[in-house]
């Protein structure tokens, strides 16, 4: 027992000693933020279409859709669906629209898709539970290419939550054309409930999910099950890719020069630890018996358990102690752009940092095994600003540039502190 318990310290060490930014590793040269726009309020997310026009779509948690064209944001939203969103509370809140993909065929056929934080469905939503996510086809109007069509609502897929916590909501195609779905382990009362959906294949929460919205079923659903989903032939619900899931709160996709896809997934941790996955088809990624490297205890969250039945479940790539302020990571992306020729192969990340944001890059270990090598990168502010503030999203553009989606500290779902922020080399 006192050789398994020097053990499961030797690992939670090696998955990094912290100061309040610091993971490990030698510290970047320093990069610089352009300010790109701002006046939101709570910016979680930044896609462009690869329709030739120089337009950044940015969505706000409050439930629109901006476009940023020309260094500038047009005036009137993309799409409002503030009328469709839960109230969100003033102080903190996870919910709200939180997930923007579009087609793959979206410069001609105007299809795209959004996850928000709806209000229950009339007479099938347990009355007690809190809220229903919705992933919801939309069509741009056919007057106005920087105008959706706020009538062509479609739902393909209406999910309902126990609790107000624990929400993922990314949505993103893959390379396979696919619609890849993110669900949070959502439950009503963490207290006693933690950990009640992920590991149950019969339900879509805490999960990675996976559907083909190009076809209608036989049963009516709007969308299509890929013959080779895991569970398309039972033992779980067919839409499941993935499961084990705390709170998958951004996911990317990679292709490499050699055509190879790899899918990262950064998955929010409870108390103790932060973690990036790299997802296989089927994978159990081990929420709530891990956190991190972790074997989580129910009943006592800051102190896990000594042992726990680990057969199975996938190994992180990144895991992190909470020290300091460094309490809930925020997925990125590998880098492949051109500006930051140092950050070129490799995955780029940030912390949520209590309001206080940090930013870090990894490096895949030399052997292709174990934790990768992390380390923070400095980056050099516009203006008087202390720090990034609360990070909120980390975004890209066709040419693999990124970009930051920050709020100031301390204020929840209000106000106009939010902005978008460029990534670029440094001119010191």
């Amino acid at each position: 027992m006192k050789f398994t318990r020097i053990i499961t310290l030797f690992i939670t060490l090696l998955a990094f000693v912290l100061s309040r930014c610091d993971l490990q590793g030698s510290v970047l040269p320093q990069v610089e933020l352009e300010l790109v726009a701002d006046g939101f309020t709570s910016p979680v997310l930044l896609v462009e279409p690869e329709d030739g026009s120089p337009r950044l779509f940015v969505v706000d948690q409050v439930g629109i859709i901006w476009i940023v064209s020309a260094g500038k944001r047009i005036e009137k939203p993309f799409l409002d669906l503030r009328p469709h969103i839960v109230e969100l509370n003033a102080f903190y809140d996870e919910r709200g629209l939180l997930g923007l993909a579009l087609h793959p065929d979206f410069a001609t056929n105007g299809h795209f898709y959004v996850s928000y934080s709806g209000t229950p469905q009339a007479g099938l939503s347990p009355t007690e539970w809190d809220h229903t996510t919705y992933i919801s086809e939309f069509t741009v109007s056919a007057n106005d290419h920087n105008q959706a069509n706020p009538d062509s609502e479609r739902v393909l897929l209406a999910m309902d939550k126990p609790g107000y916590n624990y929400e993922a909501g990314h949505i993103a195609f893959g390379p396979d054309g696919y619609l890849y779905i993110a669900t949070g382990d959502s439950v009503r009362d963490p207290a006693t409930e933690v950990g009640k959906f992920a590991q149950d294949t019969s339900s879509l929460l805490g999960k990675i999910l996976r559907i083909d919205v190009n076809g209608t079923a036989d049963t009516g659903q709007n969308y299509l099950i890929p013959a080779d989903n895991p569970f398309a032939s039972g033992e779980g619900r067919p839409e499941i890719f993935a499961y084990g899931f705390r709170n998958p709160y951004r996911f990317s996709f990679d292709v490499s020069d050699s055509g190879k896809t790899r899918l990262f997934v950064a998955d929010v941790g409870q108390t103790l630890m932060e973690e990036v996955n790299l997802i296989e088809p089927g994978g159990n990624y081990g929420w709530s018996i891990r956190e991190g490297t972790a074997c989580f205890n129910p009943q006592n969250w800051n102190q896990p358990l000594e042992i726990c039945p680990t057969s199975g479940l996938s190994e992180p790539i990144i895991a992190y102690t909470h020290q300091d302020d460094l309490s809930a990571i925020i997925g990125g992306m590998v880098y492949r752009g051109n500006d930051l020729p140092d950050l070129t192969g490799n995955y780029v990340f940030g912390d949520w940092g209590r309001g206080n944001g940090c930013l870090f890059v990894a490096y895949p270990p030399a052997w292709g095994r174990g934790l990768w090598k992390t380390a923070e990168i400095q980056a050099k502010i516009p203006g008087n600003q202390a720090g990034i503030g609360q990070l909120l999203g980390i975004g890209q553009d066709e040419n693999g540039e990124i970009y930051l989606l920050t709020k100031a500290p301390g204020t929840g779902p209000i106000g106009n502190s939010g902005a978008v922020y460029k990534i670029l080399p440094s001119s010191e």
